[in-house]
């Protein structure tokens, strides 16, 4: 049991309502002793598997956490950190209710009745007149609070909150007292699996993908046993993850997971990417002129794919004499929607999802509430997202492009 002292808590959330669908989704822990001394700092990325709510709020992107553990998985390091010490939270009641919802999702018996305190509802005694929200409390006392809606920068300020409070204050009998209490409070002991924390700054995803990122991932083969059906196949993967200009990690993860279990090398994928951008111009030049449109839609998949620039020049300079024709290779390099098709939303968009559906019907199309393999495409706050939603797209190969995109595809 550690203590006794303080374990000060802060969650992000997808959400407000702990009871129902919205999860944790980052979770900070920070020791400090009786006498306000900061003693440890821990946190982590918590896989929701869900989407991710208001990302605006907490900026964390699905491809953070497709590897972050889920909180039954952390559960039992965060139940060590706990025990035997004051839960301390700025909004005690938020970050507690949501504590226990999760313990509970993850089968967690046999908890004692918390000790706790809020640094919101103690300002009232000692910072009287300042406001509620933590920046407020922090601006109170010159305390920096940097990074906000980050789980380890808000619990470091509200420790530093809490240690305030205790210089501050003359008496003791009140701290000593709930120290004791939660001290001596039976937490139960849960067997650790030893599944590793991942914090925000660890998270594998920093960065954009691109073909320089993920080629990397896939085995140097010798010999190669696939041959043209095999190609054909990751060419078509390709288009599809190429359809909004952007490879998101899930798509970077597929292609890799592709190549492997067609027995492609990274070499041949490094040529397929060189044919598919070749194949691009080729469209591109068969109306006999190429737009600036064109020609910057071309060098932003170039860049993707990190074809090289004498490749591309060439590409480009030999379009008319060489690439004029375009090959039958069964790619299709355009993507467009035709009335009646049906089209999922899903995850919080900036756009009111009402909007978006009256918005929908209004061009033709039908808004969807469910994926099926008749559905065109998925609408997604986040294309890596981890909706149920969007898993079941994923599963059905149907694309998953952003709000902008889906802006940008309807004109």
């Amino acid at each position: 049991m550690s203590g006794p002292g303080f374990a000060v808590i802060d969650f992000e959330t997808t959400g407000l309502f702990p009871g129902g669908h919205d999860r944790v989704v980052e979770v900070a822990v920070v020791h400090v002793s009786p006498d306000g001394a900061i003693e440890g700092q821990w946190d982590t990325l918590v896989n929701p598997m869900r989407d991710l709510g208001p990302q605006h709020v907490h900026r964390i992107r699905a491809a953070d956490v497709m590897s972050a553990p889920t909180f039954e998985q952390i559960a039992p390091k965060l139940v060590e950190l706990l025990a035997g010490r004051v839960v301390v939270a700025h909004n005690a009641s938020f970050d507690l209710r949501f504590l226990e919802a999760e313990l509970d999702r993850a089968s967690v018996w046999g908890m004692p009745k918390i000790s706790s305190l809020c640094t919101m509802q103690l300002a009232r005694d000692f910072l009287p007149g300042a406001g509620r929200s933590l920046s407020d409390c922090c601006d109170a006392l010159d305390i920096v609070l940097d990074d906000a809606h980050r789980a380890s920068a808000d619990a470091l300020a509200t420790a530093q909150l809490l240690a305030a409070y205790l210089g501050s204050s003359d008496d003791r009998e009140g701290w000593n007292s709930i120290i004791s209490e939660a001290h001596a409070a039976q937490w139960p002991v849960l067997k650790d699996a030893g599944i590793a924390w991942c914090p925000r700054e660890n998270a594998p995803s920093q960065g954009a993908e691109t073909a320089a990122t993920f080629l990397a991932r896939i085995t140097l083969k010798m010999p190669e046993y696939a041959g043209p059906a095999e190609c054909l196949d990751y060419l078509a993967l390709l288009d599809r993850c190429l359809l909004d200009r952007h490879f998101s990690a899930h798509e970077a993860q597929g292609l890799v997971a592709l190549a492997e279990r067609l027995g492609l090398s990274r070499d041949t994928c490094a040529n397929l990417h060189i044919d598919y951008f070749q194949q691009l111009v080729r469209v591109a030049w068969a109306d006999g002129v190429l737009t600036d449109d064109e020609i910057a839609d071309l060098m932003l998949v170039a860049d993707l794919l990190d074809v090289r620039t004498s490749i591309v020049e060439d590409a480009l300079a030999g379009a008319g004499a060489v690439l004029s024709a375009p090959e039958d290779t069964g790619i299709s390099v355009q993507f467009s929607l035709a009335p009646g098709d049906l089209i999922v939303l899903t995850g919080d968009m900036i756009r009111p999802r009402s909007e978006w559906e009256s918005h929908l019907l209004g061009l033709g199309y039908k808004p969807h509430g469910a994926v099926t393999k008749k559905v065109r495409l998925v609408a997604a706050a986040d294309p890596d997202s981890l909706s149920g939603k969007a898993r079941k797209a994923r599963d059905y190969g149907i694309p998953i492009v952003d709000e902008a995109w889906l802006v940008k595809l309807l004109g």
